[in-house]
């Protein structure tokens, strides 16, 4: 299933032509698809099945709580990096021992929180995290289960702002230490060391460098096995890449070239499962952006074109405080119109409102050509949309509409002014 698709020359949301909700409930609007989440994430789990393992869904890449709901609903994990995240997810009702906690800069408090609610496993990152881990632990007269994620200097062939697996990324124990601070860890009083854990990036589009991952998570494995440790639990991470350019294709839209088209989701754990099955041990990952990112786009209106003598521009309503991944990362997102109105094409930066020069969409742009009130849909935006949104420029931030067919849930209201005073 493709959830957004155009009927006719209407650009839909499964049964629903998102200018109707535009119409209806504003803009900027993020409108999200639930059968195209509960679809990506049971074609992760469901090649998994023949296999002890754990799917995770990484709430940094969406943390609306109907969503999160609706994923502890079908079974899912949470992997969860700061204590608001452990908090949302607990609320969601995911189960406790469905839950890791990862992240390089836990806070006492929040590891204490880890501890209190019994989560499955505290990814350590150090040996002081791990020195602090057993004193938390001791005082509560508890057992923490932790994990040690390890640092394989594997080049994820990502964004360098999105890459966590190399040697001088702030991410995990250097893979030469393993050993020596696995063996540390299990010395220390209250903590059990289960197993290993790694992350080597995000938005990877190759097969390749997970292979690699695996088969060192593997390897180690074998070696913390040959020297006495009895690990049981092998956590992979997530980072799987999805479709960015290109999202739709249709008459009447520019298509971009694209010489490195990303593998369909269901080949990065069919490229994972051999390795993975060697290790004996249970397997847990991590997906994130691969579960909600083509499941959402921010639908925006277009204010104003004008033109400078040099460039065009077309001054929407969305800017980065909404949608930042653009000015942060130069992300490309396909930006397509609501209504197909016109086969005439134009090159121009897709900006916002915000006082910032950085604040645009994109930028040398061919879209199908604008007008003002035309609708706008920002595509493949369901993944660290909201969640890297803010109030900058005191800007309210958008409403959130979930659709299930024909039918909708306002799963988040629109801001009001008074929202910003408290």
């Amino acid at each position: 299933m493709d959830a957004f698709r155009y009927v006719e020359n209407e650009l839909c949301c499964e049964d629903l032509p998102l200018k109707e909700l535009a119409e209806e409930f504003g803009t900027p609007l993020y409108v999200y698809s639930r059968n195209q989440i509960l679809q990506n994430f049971r074609a992760v789990a469901a090649p998994l099945a023949g296999l002890d393992h754990g799917v995770c869904y990484a709430l940094k890449a969406n943390s609306n709580p109907a969503l999160l709901k609706m994923l502890a609903q079908e079974g899912s994990g949470a992997d969860v990096v700061s204590g608001g995240e452990l908090q949302l997810a607990l609320n969601a009702g995911f189960a406790p021992e469905k839950i890791t906690f990862a992240g390089v800069g836990k806070r006492d408090d929040e590891i204490e929180f880890a501890l209190t609610a019994g989560v499955f496993s505290i990814n350590a990152e150090s040996s002081q995290e791990l020195q602090a881990i057993s004193r938390i632990a001791y005082r509560l007269g508890k057992t923490a289960r932790v994990t040690l994620r390890i640092n394989p200097d594997i080049d994820a062939q990502s964004h360098p702002y999105i890459t966590t697996g190399l040697r001088q990324n702030k991410f995990g124990i250097p893979a030469d230490e393993a050993l020596t601070v696995f063996k540390y860890a299990v010395s220390l009083p209250h903590i059990s060391t289960i197993g290993v854990h790694t992350h080597i990036g995000s938005q990877i589009t190759k097969v390749e460098p997970f292979v690699e991952a695996a088969t060192f998570l593997v390897g180690l494995t074998k070696t913390l096995r040959e020297a006495g440790f009895p690990v049981s639990h092998i956590d992979l991470g997530g980072g799987f890449g999805v479709q960015y350019l290109n999202a739709l294709s249709r008459e009447g839209l520019p298509q971009e070239p694209d010489n490195t088209p990303t593998p369909p989701l269901s080949s990065y754990i069919e490229g994972i499962l051999p390795v993975l099955r060697e290790s004996g041990c249970s397997v847990w990952i991590e997906p994130g952006r691969s579960i909600v990112a083509n499941a959402g786009a921010l639908i925006t209106k277009v204010l104003y074109t004008k033109e400078n003598g040099a460039k065009k521009f077309v001054v929407v309503d969305a800017g980065m405080n909404d949608l930042l991944r653009p000015s942060l990362y130069h992300a490309y997102h396909q930006i397509v119109p609501l209504s197909i109105h016109t086969y005439e094409f134009e090159k121009v930066d897709v900006v916002g409102p915000i006082c910032e020069t950085g604040d645009f969409l994109a930028r040398e742009r061919t879209i199908p050509k604008a007008k003002r009130d035309d609708y706008l849909a920002v595509m493949t935006a369901g993944a660290y949309g909201f969640s890297l949104s803010s109030n900058y420029n005191a800007r309210l931030r958008p409403a959130e509409i979930l659709v299930n067919g024909e039918k909708i849930r306002i799963v988040r209201d629109r801001q009001k002014f008074e929202d910003l005073m408290k």
